[in-house]
């Protein structure tokens, strides 16, 4: 893969986590930790302090994009945006039943998906990446 194609491929990756992250983070989690609104408010109304799980993951989601934003587009670095995308596609689907309990299964299914689409992607882009990994 070219150097720009392995860039657009990161940035795209980084929009995708970026702005999942701080939707989620800002309409979901907040709103249902501290407003007891929207439907994460219904999961944590059941264990309130499992709220932290959901800041602290859709926060580092956020935190990744821009990261992946800056990264340069080499082996290395779309070897971590798979790492990040099967651990949070994994999570999905271990956690399946959050989605359930919230009634957000179109959220589920189009998160998850997108994941584990990124993940081959960007595993492609690893096995095809022309650029020279920077030490």
């Amino acid at each position: 893969m070219s150097i720009a194609r392995g860039r657009l491929l990161l940035r795209l990756n980084a929009a995708y986590l970026g702005g999942a992250g701080i939707f989620s983070l800002l309409a979901m989690d907040l709103r249902g930790i501290f407003w007891g609104a929207g439907p994460v408010a219904r999961v944590l109304a059941l264990a309130p302090h499992a709220g932290i799980g959901f800041v602290e993951a859709h926060g580092l989601a956020a935190i990744l994009g821009v990261v992946l934003w800056r990264a340069i587009p080499d082996r290395g670095w779309h070897l971590t945006a798979v790492a990040i995308e099967v651990l949070l596609g994994t999570a999905n689907l271990v956690f399946w039943q959050l989605y359930v309990d919230a009634d957000v299964l179109m959220v589920g299914y189009v998160t998850t998906v997108l994941h584990w689409v990124f993940a081959v992607l960007q595993l492609r882009a690893a096995a095809t990446s022309t650029a020279p990994a920077l030490a």
